[in-house]
């Protein structure tokens, strides 16, 4: 059978009661339909595991980015480990539920445009996205600490083993370019990351000294080297469609309850990734 629609969200958040009763609710138009979540399903293991079986189960194909809530320690949760090891218990959860990871083989969308190689990326970000005017790390943080502005990274976010978030980052940045190196050239790309790959979505922001946590300068052009068809993102919590170097960029949050109401009384439902004329020459 192939696939009917290619859609996307991301930051389903599902703590929140509102958003829970989205994903109870949320059903795709065939049961030929793929589904990317690209990240920040919940922050408890067993609220993660709840939304991803209930998509795994309506959905053909589900495929899974982690985002940072996923992979927070909260103090709370019976599954209390950190960084790369709480990484691959998700990625083992998802495995059961015959979702696809970064970890697993891209998969391969033959819709009625295709086809195209759907790759789902775990990169995480280094602080280069920094504040204006500041030139070290240590300097950007000291703004956001300063102005009141920190993710709860800094707090449940542990890299371990590596000795710092974005040495986990560079690590996650060079093995997948290996990976996308290794890709067919005759199937375009389907780039998914929990965070933009460029800057620029970050440009927006109410508060601009949140987007050190937003990504990193070494997948500025990735969009361009890799001959994305789409790149699909969120973590910003401002859906919408922008275009770089003429390559389409998704942002697919659904976002907290507070936000996605001022959209509206009902939260939209996943958005379209690709169409066939999009892929026919």
């Amino acid at each position: 059978m192939k696939a009917r629609n290619l859609l996307a969200v991301s930051d389903l958040h599902v703590a929140y009661a509102e958003n829970r009763r989205f994903v109870e609710e949320f059903r795709p138009e065939s049961e030929a339909d793929w589904l990317i979540v690209a990240g920040d399903v919940g922050e408890f293991a067993a609220d993660i595991e709840w939304a991803l079986t209930l998509l795994a189960r309506r959905f053909a194909q589900v495929i899974w980015a982690p985002g940072n809530h996923e992979l927070w320690t909260p103090k709370d949760d019976p599954i209390q480990l950190r960084g790369e090891h709480r990484y691959r218990y998700l990625v083992d959860m998802c495995r059961r539920l015959g979702i696809r990871t970064p970890e697993d083989p891209y998969p391969i969308w033959d819709g009625p445009g295709g086809p195209v190689t759907i790759a789902p990326l775990f990169l995480l970000y280094d602080y280069s996205f920094r504040v204006h005017g500041m030139a070290t790390k240590e300097q950007s943080l000291a703004m956001a600490y300063e102005t009141g502005v920190v993710c709860t990274d800094e707090m449940l976010l542990h890299p371990d083993p590596y000795p710092s978030r974005e040495e986990w980052c560079w690590a996650r940045v060079e093995s997948t370019e290996r990976r996308l190196a290794a890709c067919d050239p005759d199937y375009p790309l389907v780039l998914v990351n929990h965070y933009p790959l460029v800057r620029q979505p970050t440009r927006v922001l109410r508060y601009p000294e949140f987007a050190q946590w937003c990504g990193t300068e070494r997948t500025a052009d990735w969009h361009l080297k890799y001959r994305a068809a789409v790149v699909v993102y969120g973590h910003l919590h401002i859906p919408r469609t922008t275009w770089y170097d003429g390559v389409r960029f998704e942002e697919v949050s659904l976002g907290y309850p507070r936000e996605w109401r001022r959209r509206g009384a009902i939260p939209r439902p996943a958005r379209s990734i690709l169409l066939a004329r999009e892929l026919t020459p």
